[in-house]
């Protein structure tokens, strides 16, 4: 970081209004938007050239401890995880960890820096990341996690997600870590209860994680439906699980692929119960072939955001932590490609996942915390084109160090 307290982003676009503005900015917060030119000289200044400038970037989902390494694991579970129906999804999760048995906590940090890097050279200043807790990986992934949190305070903002991958009932001691992961420091309870054998254990495991959230006083993040089964109903246990405990806007939605199955009587009432128990759906659309109901949940006033899901592992071969890249194969994948439907891609990417998981203030208005890219591009259409290097980004009022990112991401 560029460490000053008194910042300008000249001649910037916004999305707001039309015209030419500078963005005043007094520790950390944006201290006033006034026409370009009107704004005093200051010690610092990045010029936006007329470019549009927004809010920065929010990832709700990254499975941040696997990142890096499907080089190491092979293309099995990339295959099943892919394959057009996704009724191998199971199986792909099963043959994935594998992965976990040799982890080395050396090169999940460097992995995991490597991530961050890339998140902050591309404008991404939060984001939420998923550590698997289980009996192979143990408490490692968090501790990881905790640690990268630390070390990217104030560039990279991570909530660390306890996640238990491989189930809770079928995987006899995951409870217990899970316990102990929130008591290290983790943020989020995570689950995906659709993993279990039967509807029963489905519905124990949304308890279960409900409980050590309530513990804990903690949101929850769960992995919900995620195959090619119109039968799977874990969407459904966990909102309404989350009616039952008061638990309405904390808790996430991830995935719910098999939603695209759905009969539409029954997609129906599921939108009304996550709208009543006010749950945000994060859907990921280039990691699998099938995926949320994206623009029907948005018409019907569902939050939804879009995630990056993964980088390089056993699940996705790309990524670079880069969400106008998210946003731009989103568009395409769900063929919202209309100006109108543009905007939406790009609040997924920005305000709606900042909702979802909390994020105070995040709009570029005055008062609020100054979280901010300069884009190539004099608006949301240009910008997704070339989905190119912001020209700068702020993170908490401070200016990023681009080249230190750069470097440290191995962008080339």
């Amino acid at each position: 970081m560029k460490d000053t307290r008194s910042l300008t982003v000249r001649s910037a676009r916004l999305r707001s209004r039309p015209g030419v503005f500078d963005i005043v900015i007094r520790d950390g917060s944006i201290a006033a938007i006034v026409p370009a030119g009107e704004g005093e000289p200051d010690d610092l200044e990045v010029d936006a050239a007329g470019n549009l400038v927004t809010e920065s970037f929010v990832n709700t989902h990254l499975h941040l401890d696997k990142v890096f390494t499907l080089a190491g694991l092979g293309d099995a579970a990339l295959a099943e995880y892919q394959s057009g129906d996704m009724g191998k999804a199971m199986s792909a999760i099963e043959t994935a960890a594998a992965v976990k048995e040799g982890q080395d906590v050396e090169a999940m940090l460097a992995a995991g820096r490597r991530a961050l890097a890339m998140a902050a050279y591309y404008g991404n200043t939060h984001i939420r990341a998923l550590a698997d807790v289980d009996s192979k990986a143990g408490t490692r992934g968090v501790e990881v996690l905790v640690a990268l949190r630390e070390e990217f305070a104030g560039v990279v903002d991570i909530q660390v997600v306890a996640f238990a991958q491989d189930g809770i009932i079928r995987e006899p001691g995951t409870e217990d870590l899970l316990r102990t992961s929130m008591e290290i420091g983790a943020d989020v309870v995570g689950g995906i209860p659709w993993i279990e054998y039967t509807e029963a254990d489905m519905a124990e495991h949304v308890r279960l994680v409900f409980d050590i959230a309530a513990e804990h006083d903690a949101p929850v993040s769960m992995l919900l439906d995620d195959a090619g089964d119109p039968g799977l109903r874990t969407l459904e246990m966990m909102a309404t699980e989350a009616l039952r405990r008061g638990w309405e806007g904390r808790a996430l939605a991830h995935h719910a692929r098999a939603m695209q199955l759905y009969p539409d009587p029954y997609f129906e009432r599921l939108v009304a119960l996550l709208k009543a128990a006010d749950i945000a759906v994060v859907s990921d659309p280039h990691t699998g072939p099938l995926h949320a109901r994206v623009r029907e949940l948005m018409a019907a006033g569902v939050n939804v955001s879009l995630g990056q899901d993964d980088i390089s592992d056993a699940y996705y071969a790309f990524g670079r932590n880069n969400m106008l890249e998210v946003a731009f194969l989103s568009a395409h994948l769900l063929w919202m490609m209309s100006g109108p439907d543009q905007e939406l891609v790009y609040d997924a990417v920005t305000v709606n996942p900042a909702d979802a998981i909390g994020l105070d203030g995040h709009r570029l208005t005055v008062g609020n915390r100054a979280n901010l890219v300069v884009l190539e591009g004099e608006d949301v259409t240009e910008a997704l084109r070339f989905h190119a290097t912001p020209r700068a980004v702020i993170s908490h009022g401070l200016l990023v160090d681009a080249d230190a990112m750069r470097s440290m991401a191995k962008v080339p």
